[in-house]
């Protein structure tokens, strides 16, 4: 996701341009850190006290130069509004959020708003249209045949969350102002793996599979996440 993520700030901004970067729902902050690391101005939003202890603590061990350039703020990403005016950033991600969310649409119009002119917005969603591939590949018949016909599951958490169907997506994005202008898949084979199994030896080869499949029908439309990416008009 973050090689796909670069291929789209590359092609739209000019090379070298520091972006201001919105991290909604950052998590332990993998993806800020990284953009931070890379020259951009980050800001990260997580309402998980856990999550903002390991992104605080993994922050501490960078150079001050990159400290300098990511801040953290405690909050909900439906309250964008609350800590940002509106076009106060070049590129806001949001991933691994809206299964979370059992209304997306306002959070997702609050997040097109922040967008400057030109800006990007990157969600990372649940496949809504794939949810009995996991179930079947593991021969859950029962509940590869209840999957068919929702967008509710049970992750591997225990909780239980909602997915998104692209076509819904799409149409979203278009009536926020942010309309689709590139989609991937993500985690198109190696959504069943165990947890915490072993990297693999050619980690590198695995990757460029995953990369490939994701840029490629029909494999990008099975994959367990999709990538989707919207431009502010």
């Amino acid at each position: 996701m973050a090689r796909q993520l670069d291929e789209q700030i590359v092609g739209r901004f000019p090379v070298g341009k520091r972006l201001r970067v919105l991290d909604v729902g950052m998590g332990q902050g993998t993806q800020a850190l990284r953009l931070a690391r890379a020259g951009h101005q980050v800001t990260g939003l997580e309402q998980d006290a856990r999550m903002i202890a390991v992104a605080r603590e993994s922050l501490a061990g960078e150079p001050e130069g990159i400290r300098e350039r990511m801040r953290i703020i405690e909050g909900d990403g439906r309250d964008t509004g609350v800590h940002f005016l509106p076009g106060s950033f070049d590129v806001v991600l949001c991933h691994g959020v809206l299964m979370y969310v059992e209304e997306p649409d306002p959070l997702l119009a609050g997040l097109a708003r922040m967008l400057a002119p030109g800006g990007l917005l990157s969600l990372l969603v649940r496949n809504g249209d794939a949810l009995a591939i996991r179930p079947g590949l593991s021969g859950d018949w029962a509940g590869a045949l209840a999957a068919f016909d929702t967008t509710a599951y049970r992750n591997r958490l225990g909780l239980d969350v909602r997915a998104d169907r692209l076509k819904d997506l799409t149409a979203t994005l278009a009536g926020i102002g942010a309309p689709l202008h590139a989609w991937y898949g993500v985690r198109v084979f190696t959504d069943t793996a165990a947890d915490g199994a072993e990297v693999p030896a050619d980690v590198e080869t695995l990757l460029a599979v995953e990369e490939k499949a994701g840029r490629t029908d029909p494999y990008r439309g099975v994959a367990a996440l999709l990538h989707l990416c919207g431009v502010r008009g």
